[in-house]
């Protein structure tokens, strides 16, 4: 790495150490402010995010609007409304003193310190911010570093946080793998990832190194179990929505789906005439673009393995990184595609009769992020949450929990540690201090 390079990056940490050590952050009119600030320069870059978002990932104006910025000042006004009630110490119960004194318990909350956030590809603007003013809520500094693998959104969030903050408070680091390594070597005091669960290892085995307490959001392969009783065109509507946006690259998107094999000759037809009617007739290009050409590649090979398997869609273009939106039936647990997560707009098909054997299937494998129960008996969804474990679940529906700030998210297992947005947030990136006074 260029000298000057590593010189800059640790000087700004060192900045923020010191600026931390002021106390300012601690002030929650300070915080307020600080957000009111970014919040109006944020809105002013709206036009320049869509930009990049069309240019880099292929979304459409309403799309970038509504996943990318709306989701993001949600999250921000409902910070603002409720900064000052989270941040009070809450009194607790208190056990008797031996000699008889008197005992007053409380938890305080009180902020990490200097942090580094570390934002996705698949959703640049709302997956790295949202955390950003998580912290900023709690009243930490933070160090960004935005995904190399969308360079013109990259550019744009630096822009908005230079024109918001001074960098002894918030600043964005650019770059890929050296940079990350600096900065993973650093004794930040919370580290906060989302991406893949092999760079997940990464983070947390250097976070390990200097005992840094870390989220990781990470992801899975996420079931879509529907059962014979459920409203199947309902079912192929919001199982569409959930998959085909941002072209299928959503670490919550449903990864397969698992059919009821006496409803699912029916559920395809369905599919594919939603398909023909929502993006005329797999228009190339419909759903957006994949990031890479290497994962388009990727992806190809998932049907180059199993070409006779595909049934709708399977076309692409390297040069644009269109990729159709593709359904393969016939699907088995030993088929290429279900050895990982997609992570693209290529929904496997798989059958069961009985759920029991189903949802061992689905045990045997890691723990998804996500999970999906179609089904018209509360029941049946009852016992299939009963009998498994995800990050988070819906039921009749698909993905929307992601933009609600009211639930925690976050996964479990090797889909990730933590939990975040809304007050779960707050907390994610707050020390809780145990304080006990006896008079």
């Amino acid at each position: 790495m260029d000298t000057h390079l590593e010189q800059k990056i640790k000087g700004i940490f060192q900045q923020q150490k010191a600026f931390f050590k002021t106390n300012q952050t601690k002030d929650i009119e300070f915080r307020k402010a600080q957000l009111r600030k970014f919040r109006e320069v944020f809105l002013q870059h709206t036009d320049d995010l869509c930009e990049a978002l069309s240019i880099d990932l292929g979304k459409s104006r309403k799309e970038a609007e509504y996943v990318e910025i709306q989701i993001v000042i949600s999250e921000l006004d409902y910070f603002l409304e409720n900064i000052d009630e989270w941040a009070k110490p809450t009194p607790v119960p208190s056990k008797p003193h031996p000699s008889g004194a008197e005992v007053m318990s409380k938890v305080m909350y009180e902020p990490y310190g200097v942090t580094y956030i570390i934002g996705p590809f698949n959703y640049p603007v709302q997956l790295t911010f949202s955390p950003l003013i998580g912290a900023l809520v709690a009243g930490n500094t933070a160090i960004l570093k935005p995904s190399e693998n969308t360079p013109h959104v990259a550019q744009v969030l630096e822009n908005i946080v230079k024109e918001s903050f001074d960098e002894s408070y918030v600043a964005v680091i650019q770059g890929a793998i050296e940079e990350n390594t600096l900065l993973l070597s650093l004794p930040f005091d919370y580290i906060f990832f989302t991406g893949s669960p092999n760079v997940g290892k990464i983070v947390m085995k250097a976070a390990a190194e200097q005992l840094i307490p870390l989220a990781l959001e990470l992801g899975g392969k996420s079931p879509t179990i529907v059962h014979k009783d459920a409203d199947l065109d309902k079912a192929v509507a919001r199982i569409s929505y959930g998959k085909w946006i941002n072209c299928g690259q959503t670490c919550v998107a449903p990864d397969y789906i698992y059919i009821h094999e006496s409803v699912k000759d029916a559920f395809i037809e369905k599919f594919k005439a939603h398909l023909n009617t929502t993006y005329e007739g797999q228009s190339l290009g419909k759903i957006g673009k994949i990031v890479s050409q290497n994962q388009i590649k990727h992806l190809a090979g998932y049907l180059e393995a199993a070409p006779e398997k595909v049934i709708y869609g399977g076309g692409y273009d390297l040069e644009t990184r269109h990729f159709e939106a593709t359904l393969m039936d016939n699907i088995t647990w030993n088929d290429q595609v279900m050895q990982q997560e997609i992570f693209g707009p290529i929904l496997p098909v798989m059958t069961y009769n009985d759920i029991d054997e189903a949802l061992e299937e689905i045990n045997n494998r890691p723990k998804p992020l996500a999970l999906y129960v179609f089904t018209e008996n509360q029941e049946f969804a009852d016992n299939v949450l009963h009998h498994t474990t995800s990050g988070d679940a819906e039921i009749n529906s698909t993905i929307i929990h992601v933009g609600s700030h009211y639930l925690p998210f976050g996964g479990v297992g090797t889909s990730g540690m933590g939990k975040y947005h809304g007050k779960f947030s707050f907390e994610s990136f707050s020390h809780s201090r145990s304080v006990l006074q006896v008079k």
